[in-house]
């Protein structure tokens, strides 16, 4: 997996994500993070997943094929590795959340810790 992510990976902003969490469309999320981090800062509980990124290889039977699954980590770096490799994979309708949980914390929830 690459560590850059290129720029043809589809992307949701976190003012789109939160809109479609507002309105009831949640897509599935998956969070590509350590589990020490999400103890620092996280998303609202939103039954998200989580996948370290280097488990996913081995989890790939977790992430459904037929909805939209939104990708995250702490700047969007690591999940859109995530993403590139899925698609790489035949999974389709997998996106990466541009900027993650600092993007998340700059625009949506301030009061997350910034790390």
């Amino acid at each position: 997996m690459s560590n850059a992510p290129s720029n043809d990976i589809p992307e949701i902003s976190v003012t789109e994500l939160r809109d479609r969490i507002d309105t009831g469309e949640v897509p599935i999320l998956v969070d590509v993070r350590e589990s020490f981090e999400r103890e620092i800062a996280d998303l609202p509980d939103l039954s998200q997943l989580r996948i370290p990124l280097g488990d996913l290889p081995s989890r790939m039977g977790d992430i459904p094929r037929d909805r939209e699954v939104v990708f995250y980590c702490r700047s969007g770096s690591r999940s859109g590795s995530a993403v590139q490799f899925l698609r790489a994979q035949g999974f389709e309708t997998v996106v990466n959340l541009k900027g993650g949980v600092l993007s998340w914390r700059e625009d949506i929830d301030p009061s997350l810790t910034a790390y």
